[in-house]
């Protein structure tokens, strides 16, 4: 369990403006993402929707279809 923040919730959105993404159908997507971007090296996500992951979270996560 990963506590949703101030700070993470805005860093969450702006994955989502880096991303050109907008909108409540993200808003889950960038939390994931952020909270996986802040935990320690090597990082794997394994998720269903593994475009928009990869746009939110780059290089730096290893993304693993589902």
């Amino acid at each position: 369990m990963e506590p949703v923040t101030e700070q993470a919730g805005k860093a969450a959105a702006d994955l989502l403006s880096g991303a050109g993404l907008q909108g409540h159908t993200y808003a889950i997507d960038s939390t994931v993402a952020e909270a996986a971007l802040r935990q320690p090296k090597p990082v794997a996500l394994l998720t269903s929707d593994s475009d928009d992951m990869t746009k939110l979270c780059g290089n730096q996560v290893r993304i693993v279809p589902l």
